[in-house]
């Protein structure tokens, strides 16, 4: 009763003024200016002593007296407050969908009535949407797809999801078709690529509604290969140097199984390197490569992606380690081991990784001479494999396994001591274009 009393007394003080206010500008608050005022006063003064009961029916009273252009607070606070209703009315679907209208029709009004905030109006809207609209994808779509074209880049990442989640649905519902959900997808990974993160979370927010949208695309089987190559085989065809085209095609089809082999990802990518030379670029054609068997292609592109300024050391990790692999399985065992030992320096969470692979190279590797040069090699390949184990744990029991499968190779005590060798003594190898020093071991 006492904050009443008080609400009442201050406006007693102000309406003289406001009926005064209201005649000289009768244009902001609307023919009933001095009811408008009275009631905003009232909602007003409730609403910042968090008294929202009271707040809501005089609230109501001015959003229906008032012109929406004469207070943004009208609208702000107003979403608050049917935000609260909506709760209150869970159980009764009738006058949710009625107040769910209304808060969506609040946001409308905001983006037109006070255009320096029309993008975040719009952006909660979409948001609104997601939060209350169930059962209704076309709805949905609709409203994300309309903020889209309102807010352009400036939509929020959160937008851009929904809306491609929800064109899944609809899908799905057999509302829209194949190309319909791929060109979506293409046009709303570019609009997340456009975003620029002020943050480190926003960053990160970034990467996984990126990573959730992929996730969709390929869990919905929206389009198999073949559906892929019928839709971008005639556009490729009429648009050969169409660098974002051609872009759009190696994700589409890198992302289907099975549909790398064909001359449209030859083409799509060969464009890409060709128009804008990249690590991506040459790194697909490396894929490309390897898998039709063009050995030396495939190394040459894979080194390319590799010495390509536009590539973080932990990605050219990543390639040297790939490419190490990829020399092995060609018995260029000499490259792949300068390949190998490059990777520890770029990225220690791949240093056991290749610590195993320079390891299981020297246990391949042919050396000539005595018995004692032709069983030295496994020394140092076990070396490699204790040295796996100290940077990677989880690679121990791989590592243990080469160690006891190493170990059957080592020379007998006699024949070390035949050539002057004994165990713990210091010993060098050198043999197929590799060298290191070891230690000797004898069979125990």
């Amino acid at each position: 009763m006492k904050k009443v009393l008080l609400v009442v007394a201050s406006l007693a003080i102000l309406l003289p003024g406001a009926n005064l206010f209201a005649q000289q500008d009768s244009s902001k608050y609307g023919e009933n200016a001095e009811e408008c005022m009275k009631y905003l006063s009232y909602y007003s003064e409730y609403y910042k002593q968090k008294n929202y009961d009271d707040a809501i029916p005089n609230w109501r009273k001015a959003y229906s007296l008032c012109p929406p252009s004469c207070s943004q607070n009208l609208l702000i606070q107003g979403s608050t407050l049917v935000e609260r209703l909506i709760a209150k009315n869970a159980g009764n679907s009738i006058a949710r969908d009625g107040l769910i209208d209304t808060l969506l029709t609040l946001q409308d009004q905001r983006a037109e009535f006070f255009p320096k905030y029309a993008e975040t109006a719009l952006n909660n809207k979409a948001n609104y949407a997601a939060k209350y609209i169930k059962n209704d994808s076309k709805r949905l779509y609709d409203i994300y797809e309309s903020v889209i074209a309102a807010n352009g880049d400036n939509v929020k990442a959160s937008v851009v999801f929904n809306d491609f989640k929800v064109a899944v649905d609809l899908y799905g519902e057999g509302k829209i078709g194949t190309e319909d959900v791929l060109n979506l997808y293409t046009r709303n990974l570019a609009m997340l690529d456009a975003v620029t993160p002020t943050s480190e979370t926003e960053k990160n927010q970034i990467a996984s509604f990126r990573t959730n949208i992929e996730n969709l695309f390929i869990n919905s089987k929206v389009a198999g290969c073949e559906d892929l190559l019928a839709l971008f085989g005639p556009r490729y065809a009429d648009n050969p140097n169409d660098l974002q085209l051609s872009k759009n095609i190696v994700k589409m089809l890198s992302l289907a199984e099975d549909c790398n082999d064909n001359d449209l990802y030859l083409n799509a990518v060969t464009t890409m390197y060709t128009l804008e030379p990249s690590a991506d670029a040459a790194y697909y054609l490396f894929r490309l490569h390897s898998s039709k068997g063009n050995v030396d292609d495939a190394i040459k592109f894979l080194n390319e992606a590799i010495d390509s300024d536009d590539s973080d050391a932990a990605t050219d990790a990543k390639y040297l380690y790939e490419l190490a692999v990829f020399n092995v399985k060609q018995g260029r065992y000499a490259a792949a081991y300068d390949a190998a030992n490059r990777v520890p320096g770029l990225d220690e969470s791949l240093a056991g990784k290749a610590y195993i692979v320079m390891g299981t190279i020297w246990a391949s590797t042919t050396c000539g001479g005595d018995e004692i040069a032709r069983r030295a090699p496994y020394w140092v390949a076990i070396d490699y494999m204790n040295k796996a184990k100290a940077a990677d744990a989880s690679l121990s029991d791989e590592a243990n396994r080469y160690i006891s499968q190493y170990s059957k190779y080592f020379p007998q005590a006699a024949d070390a001591f035949m050539y002057g060798l004994t165990n713990g003594q210091t010993y060098t190898v050198a043999c197929g274009g590799l060298r290191a020093t070891t230690t000797v071991r004898t069979v125990k």
